[in-house]
């Protein structure tokens, strides 16, 4: 049988002349506007005159001959050519009888230095497990069955809902230590975390990137397969699973995807043809000097076609509701991570780089127009301006900006002793001075528990019980604040362990009480943010967020309101950053009447001191803080309350 497959392969070069790329798509390629190159190039699987085989097409203008080889003709480097589509740079033949599941390689002779090498393919759909690094001829067939979340996605406003992502690196989340301790499959991942995410309330999961990549300890970062989810723990349609059952129980999917840069292995994009074809050839531009990975050329039309129809693809054929984009920061700054002298300038002499702003807003506005209800989140660290703004207005076009300077600010005062706290008190409210610049998302990201980092209870001062508090207050005050929320894997119950990509969750810590006790204030926190809209209707405008009292640095105490679209729907929200109990603290009120306490971090089912305020309060004719009313609290040690008017649900009624 594998006689007579090579026979009718090698036939194909001069018997068959089939092509998928007509003029319109050579076209848009070399102008950098076409955006699913995965229907073109690859490899894909069809038949021609009633003859079945598969379509292999690659670019590489470069290339003074290119053959495709694989485990169908024992690896023969140059039985199998390619011809080229006419100036296009493209490659492309029919070899009859290779089926779903081949192995395969492009073996490019270049036109330069008479360099040889064997590439993996660019767009491969599926590819050898890792340290293999073949692709895999493969289809993509699968039956959904989440149309009715695709359908309400197109008309749901993300903006004004609530939006808690659980984020995830698929091969630590949980793992199987009675065999050997692997990672879950994609399929087995599907149900319990499914599972685990309904319970605790989260409304999206965001993977770290889950494109092929070669070394795992990269978490995805440094990607070659960028049409290819890994096959360390399953096969394409696997992954769509995992995707289709979140989706048919109301959870989105967020992917972390990277267009900044790409290793220099050598199967994959790297002098690709012989050329820099992918990236910068001056390594001023191309070499990226803290990761050691190649920068792409965003100025090449086709390597804009090739990432455009990346970000596409994962929307299209794998549903995912949101691309989370990497790096921004690097893509936008010609000098990041350089010294003088070691970057070139743009064309106005500035460091900004142009030709990646152009690719982010047109990434932004293929993705928005294309695929309606999808979001773009953008990992950017600097202060660039209108970052989640339109491209009509200037922007760069996106849907969201992660906002880093909350989480580094945050972290820092949580890490400091409460007796010194009083001295970094801008630090809590320093952020409501840009907080309606951008659309942001308020991260606790796998960055700050990695490297030495400690994990989020490891970074709390105190004795233990002090740890799990300020753990519960810094939560408790992240889905406070005006913004969407993320938080990485294991913060939910308090893993003492920094974490280890090669290491499962330590889900063992869930038989002590302050871990569960902590998972239950997530559960609670997640469950109730989604239940009032004063938390979330109101994210992005000023509106939706007064102050009561910023300026208590001395009791190291925070106050203010929260507010939905309508009047009824108000929260007063008290922090108290101290393990000192305060009696009898005043703060003022807009609404008099009963004020009900409907969140505390210090009860006792989350492992606090049960200190509060009885349930409710009574608002007294007594102005404070410019408010006609005040309310006497108690407020716990390391402890945040919630609490809302009852005059709200009777005006609420009217």
């Amino acid at each position: 049988m594998e006689l007579k497959q090579t026979d009718r392969a090698s036939e194909a070069a001069v018997s068959y002349d089939v092509t998928l790329l007509g003029d319109q798509d050579l076209h848009l390629f070399n102008e950098g506007t076409h955006n699913r190159l995965y229907h073109k190039l690859g490899a894909h699987l069809l038949t021609s005159g009633g003859v079945a085989g598969t379509y292999f097409a690659v670019w590489a203008p470069n290339a003074r001959e290119v053959h495709v080889m694989g485990d169908f003709n024992s690896w023969q480097k140059r039985k199998h050519p390619l011809r080229v589509k006419g100036q296009s740079g493209i490659w492309e033949t029919f070899l009859p009888g290779i089926s779903k599941g081949s192995n395969y390689k492009f073996h490019i002779s270049s036109r330069q230095h008479a360099y040889r090498v064997d590439k993996a393919d660019p767009l491969a759909f599926h590819a050898e497990t890792p340290p293999k690094t073949a692709s895999v001829v493969w289809d993509l067939s699968y039956e959904w069955r989440d149309g009715a979340w695709i359908e309400q996605r197109r008309t749901r406003d993300v903006f004004r809902g609530p939006m808690a992502i659980y984020e995830v690196h698929l091969g630590s989340w949980m793992r199987v230590p009675e065999e050997g301790n692997r990672s879950l499959t994609y399929r087995e991942m599907a149900h319990k975390l499914v599972e685990y995410v309904q319970k605790l309330g989260f409304t999206h999961v965001e993977f770290l990137p889950i494109m092929e990549h070669p070394f795992y300890g990269s978490w995805g970062y440094q990607t070659t397969g960028y049409f290819a989810p890994t096959s360390r723990y399953g096969t394409p349609q696997d992954f769509m699973y995992l995707i289709d059952t979140l989706h048919q129980h109301g959870i989105g999917v967020i992917l972390d995807w990277v267009p900044s840069h790409f290793p220099n292995d050598e199967h994959g994009l790297t002098y690709f043809d012989g050329t820099h074809l992918y990236e910068h050839a001056d390594p001023r531009q191309g070499f990226h000097p803290d990761w050691k990975s190649a920068i792409f050329n965003y100025g090449r039309n086709e390597v804009r076609s090739f990432l455009l129809s990346s970000a596409l693809f994962w929307l299209e054929t794998y549903h995912v509701d949101g691309l989370r984009v990497d790096a921004v920061a690097s893509m936008l700054y010609l000098d990041y991570a350089r010294r003088s002298g070691d970057w070139i300038p743009n064309k106005y002499g500035g460091n900004e780089n142009l030709e990646a702003v152009d690719f982010l807003r047109r990434f932004n506005k293929d993705v928005y127009q294309e695929h309606p209800g999808t979001q773009t989140i953008a990992e950017e660290s600097t202060a660039w301006p209108m970052v989640s703004r339109p491209t009509y207005v200037g922007g760069l076009g996106f849907g969201m900006k992660w906002d880093m300077g909350w989480m580094h600010d945050t972290l820092i005062y949580m890490g400091k002793d409460p007796v010194f706290r009083k001295y970094h008190h801008s630090q809590l409210t320093f952020r409501q001075v840009y907080a309606y610049t951008e659309n942001f998302v308020l991260p606790l990201s796998h960055d700050e528990v990695v490297y030495g980092k400690g994990s989020l209870l490891g970074k709390m001062p105190g004795d233990d019980w002090q740890k799990f508090a300020n753990v519960r207050l810094l939560l408790g005050y992240m889905y406070a604040q005006p913004g969407k929320k993320l938080l990485f894997m294991g913060g939910e119950f308090g893993q003492w362990k920094e974490w280890n990509h090669d290491e499962s969750l330590q889900w063992h810590l869930l038989q002590y009480e302050h871990h569960a006790g902590l998972q239950k204030w997530v559960e609670d926190l997640n469950k109730f943010y989604s239940s009032q809209p004063s938390l979330h209707e109101i994210d992005f405008e000023p509106g939706g967020f007064e102050w009561i009292d910023c300026n208590d640095a001395a009791s190291s105490a925070l106050s203010f309101i929260r507010k939905g679209k309508s009047t009824a729907d108000i929260l007063l929200v008290v922090f108290n950053f101290t393990p000192i109990v305060r009696q009898d603290y005043y703060v003022g009120a807009p609404r008099g009447g009963l004020w009900k306490e409907l969140l505390n971090s210090d009860a006792p089912v989350y492992g606090g001191s049960g200190q509060g305020n009885l349930g409710a309060v009574e608002a007294k004719s007594l102005p404070q803080h410019g408010r006609p009313y005040s309310l006497s609290l108690t407020l716990p040690p390391l402890a945040v309350v919630f609490l809302k008017s009852e005059a709200q649900q009777s005006e609420r009624g009217r």
